[in-house]
């Protein structure tokens, strides 16, 4: 089963770096600053994530400090999913 870093990291690069696997961002990368998700990104990203880990996420909860990488979104769908059950 894989891990949601896995999931969250496979979905990155399916659909903002078209299967491109060398392409893929380390954790801490910014995913605006390197050009690979827009704000057209954020929205299928956030439906992703609801949909994925049926969490609902708010316009107040689309930040930076939120989404901008990819550990930034595994504390935040931990956080998400830790205050839904």
């Amino acid at each position: 089963m894989p891990s949601v870093e896995q999931e969250i990291r496979q979905f990155i690069v399916d659909n903002f770096l078209f299967g491109e696997v060398e392409r893929s961002p380390s954790n801490d990368d910014s995913l605006i600053e390197q050009g690979i998700v827009d704000s057209t990104g954020v929205v299928e990203l956030v439906a992703f994530l609801e949909s994925k880990y049926g969490i609902e996420i708010h316009g107040n909860e689309l930040i930076p400090a939120n989404l901008d990488s990819l550990n930034k979104l595994l504390d935040f769908v931990a956080r998400k999913t830790a205050t839904s059950t």
